[in-house]
């Protein structure tokens, strides 16, 4: 049984000389409790995950089965960069999935939201299930759990990766960052090199741009929000944002507004903005961002992404609003 306790004289991993050791450590670690055999892991691209990922790499290679199951809401590029990066770049043993449509059209005409959150979850789940039955000689299941999932869940980890797994899995854990908090869990991810896109990656819900795209689903509206997502990201990155901003986002909601496009009359969607600054996410103030960024970024919307006729910039902080607006 692990001990759960963080040692009360555990450094803290702030540089990159404590970042080798730790990683060293935990590499002998993972090789005593392994061996020989091998290892699962869902690897969603997430901070968490992907750190694991490259630290198991590096101790057992190709022991470790990596699983990336797109679920067709992701933002634009992150299961090219996950497959990049682990794939083509580490030569890990990773499986992917694309289960776009079968996500896509479950979810079509549900627009509850947390009716649309528990069918992502739970699917992700079975087709996660599906992919670990196909596989022979696992003995292990590798889980991104930091420390404050173990304060916050009082010792059950119910991680948005493996959640709910059927117990006939009878999986042993592999934890190697759990007793580390995000900060620490970014500073190994960077000794390993990972690039800093994945490292520095924002929270990201687990059912991705689904909360993001408000109201039932459709296709063409998740494609707005993709493109819009990454405008948005890119813009922030050229104005010297992306790292002064704790998360910033598009959302698109299931409803129109009148414009005027080409002298005719348009009636398309509205793109919010949405970005907040925050400590611990239980309380977030709005940024004030320059008016020349948020004209760039409203001109680019507007002319590159089709079906939209409005950009508009949310200004709640939380309380009253919430970060996410699903």
């Amino acid at each position: 049984m692990k001990n759960d306790i963080r040692p009360a004289d555990m450094k803290r991993i702030n540089t990159p000389a404590l970042a080798e050791a730790f990683i060293e450590e935990q590499v002998k670690a993972v090789r005593a409790q392994v061996g020989d055999r091998k290892v699962l892991l869902a690897l969603s691209g997430g901070v968490d995950s992907s750190v694991v990922a490259a630290l198991l790499i590096r101790a057992i290679g190709k022991q470790l089965v990596c699983v990336h199951v797109n679920h067709g809401l992701m933002r634009k590029g992150e299961s090219e960069q996950v497959l990049s990066v682990f794939r083509d770049q580490m030569d890990a043993n990773l499986i992917y999935v694309d289960a776009t449509d079968r996500f896509l059209d479950l979810l079509a005409g549900v627009d509850e939201p947390e009716r649309k959150r528990k069918i992502i979850g739970g699917e992700f789940i079975k087709v996660f299930e599906e992919e670990a039955r196909k596989l022979e000689g696992i003995d292990f299941l590798a889980q991104g759990t930091i420390y404050p999932d173990i304060l916050e869940s009082d010792g059950v980890k119910a991680h948005h990766n493996v959640g709910g797994l059927p117990d006939d899995f009878n999986f042993e854990l592999v934890e190697p960052v759990r007793l580390l908090f995000k900060d620490e869990v970014r500073c190994v991810g960077h000794a390993l090199g990972l690039p800093a896109s994945m490292v520095e990656r924002q929270p990201f819900p687990g059912p991705g741009l689904g909360v993001r795209c408000l109201g039932a689903i459709t296709r063409d509206r998740l494609a707005a929000l993709r493109e819009s997502d990454a405008i948005l990201r890119e813009e922030f990155d050229n104005a010297g944002l992306a790292d002064k901003v704790w998360q910033f986002f598009t959302v698109v909601p299931d409803f129109r507004s009148t414009g005027v496009r080409d002298g005719k009359r348009a009636f398309d969607w509205p793109v919010i903005i949405r970005a907040v600054n925050t400590v611990d996410a239980m309380t977030a103030t709005v940024p004030e961002i320059d008016w020349a960024v948020l004209r760039k970024i409203t001109d680019r919307i507007l002319s590159e992404v089709p079906g939209v006729c409005r950009v508009l910039y949310d200004l709640t902080p939380k309380p009253v609003g919430t970060i996410e607006w699903e």
